[in-house]
């Protein structure tokens, strides 16, 4: 069953084609800090806030964390866990994943199972997930034990992608990794977007408004990025990011109808004469 958070997802990507979400690291903000960084997140026009960490291991901290940034803002807040421990009753939704590329059945499905009592206590709303680690893969590949798809290997990640959308996953987010010398590249990301059905997010590497043009022209419908916003100096840098986003899903908007529209002519033209 599709909830609210879901639908609101949806909603926001039909209406501009692509959506930017912020990642909050709760083990790299305080209860503070997260109150304020929320507040400017909202009035940039982020679609939702995602709370998690490769390493997040308290769930005290993050109750607090998850609580300070709901209390000033309207917009969704989508848990993105590490283990069971980033599970939070105060959040709005969470990503219930399974890392498709790692070796340890744990985060395959491990993990999950032990996790999903608590999303059902915490009437939490599931949003299923399929994760998979490209390119350097940074720390949720190491602590995730992922065989990261190399990005000269696109089958492989359309392989991973497919599988997912098969069995019944709504989302596949393709992930560089935080901090990652470079963003997925282009050539990855139209190739997996080619052969799904479902939404693709694409998040790692990504650290100004040209690369999150081009992660959107390219076919990622959601694009992730971390907390920027302190890096970037001033909201206005961090906006311009999210109005490069909503650019990006405006020109392949235009592409696809203009590609619509020439097919359409060219099979108009190609009518047999009766």
């Amino acid at each position: 069953m599709v909830g609210s958070v879901e639908k609101h997802l949806l909603e926001r990507i039909q209406a501009d084609d692509a959506i930017h979400l912020t990642l909050v690291d709760p083990e790299k903000v305080s209860v503070g800090s997260a109150s304020n960084l929320a507040k400017r997140l909202a009035r940039s026009e982020t679609t939702a806030i995602m709370v998690g960490g490769s390493t997040t291991n308290s769930t005290v901290h993050l109750d607090k964390v998850v609580k300070a940034i709901k209390s000033d803002i309207q917009i969704p807040v989508i848990l993105f866990p590490n283990n069971v421990t980033g599970i939070s009753q105060y959040a709005d939704a969470i990503w219930f994943m399974s890392l498709l590329n790692s070796v340890d059945p744990y985060f395959l499905v491990g993990a999950q199972i032990l996790g999903a009592p608590l999303v059902k206590k915490f009437s939490l709303e599931a949003l299923p997930l399929g994760y998979i680690i490209v390119g350097e893969g940074g720390t949720a590949g190491i602590v995730g034990r992922a065989v990261s798809i190399p990005y000269k290997k696109p089958e492989l990640a359309v392989a991973h992608a497919l599988a997912a959308q098969y069995l019944g996953m709504r989302f596949v987010y393709l992930e560089a990794g935080s901090g990652a010398n470079q963003p997925v590249p282009s050539a990855m990301i139209r190739t997996v977007k080619d052969a799904l059905d479902v939404i693709l997010i694409v998040g790692g590497g990504i650290r100004g408004s040209e690369q999150a043009r081009a992660v959107v022209t390219a076919g990622a419908d959601i694009v992730v990025t971390g907390n920027i916003i302190e890096e970037a100096g001033s909201e206005g840098e961090f906006e311009k990011l999210i109005e490069a986003v909503k650019d990006g899903g405006a020109a392949r908007s235009r592409c696809r109808n203009e590609q619509l529209q020439s097919f359409r002519h060219k099979k108009l033209s190609t009518k047999p004469l009766t």
